[in-house]
């Protein structure tokens, strides 16, 4: 007699009206927190979004959950513009240009004083997103180097430190009005890694490491 094992039961994927509110959901929460800083109120989050309370509670059950989101996405969205220069096969200082400039769009300097600030910065998932950004860039920059078009005393946090901090609106303005001239001070800071470097930079080129104490 032929017997059966237990039912495997199958586990519903997501309808596709729910992926749409969790990813419309981490979007005004990135422009919420980008604007006004991670203790924007949820219910606020809520209506930019256009759902309603329980669906950003259901998707999210704290605002750590919600902020390691935002932040993961952005860090995700970042690795993937690294993949995408590093595909490329044309001019390699070209590729790390259009790398810093979509990294500024993400507007990583709002948004990484949250990991620190707000939930556990060790956490797996925002670590491991940490890496392979790190090793990315890192790649992009060797190139450029090899390519000799990179200044040979920079590394890996001089590029980001400059990208976060252009990226940052001014003390004293609004995060619209400064909008406008993030890419052309960017462009200023990315020709003066341009190699050969006219001057010798003072102190030591800033490392990954440097960057996480």
């Amino acid at each position: 007699m032929q017997t059966t094992g237990p039912a495997v039961r199958k586990v519903p994927r997501p309808r596709a009206d729910a992926l749409r509110n969790r990813e419309r959901i981490v979007a005004a929460a990135r422009e919420m927190f980008v604007e006004f800083g991670p203790d924007v109120p949820l219910d606020d989050v809520a209506r930019r979004a256009g759902v309603g309370n329980a669906t950003v509670y259901r998707n999210f059950p704290d605002r750590d959950a919600l902020v390691r989101e935002v932040v993961c996405s952005v860090m995700d969205r970042t690795v993937r513009a690294a993949e995408q220069a590093l595909s490329e096969t044309g001019d390699a200082f070209e590729a790390l240009e259009r790398f810093a400039h979509t990294a500024a769009d993400e507007r990583i300097s709002a948004l990484c004083p949250m990991v620190s600030s707000t939930f556990d910065q060790h956490h797996p998932d925002l670590e491991d997103a940490r890496r392979r950004a790190e090793g990315l860039v890192a790649q992009l920059m060797d190139r450029a180097k090899s390519a000799g078009q990179l200044r040979e005393d920079v590394e890996y946090g001089d590029l980001m430190v400059g990208v976060a901090q252009l990226s940052r609106p001014p003390a004293g303005t609004g995060c619209t009005s400064a909008d406008r001239f993030v890419h052309r001070h960017l462009q200023l800071f990315l020709d003066g890694m341009r190699a050969p470097a006219p001057t010798v930079l003072p102190g030591a080129a800033v490392t990954v490491e440097d960057l996480r104490c």
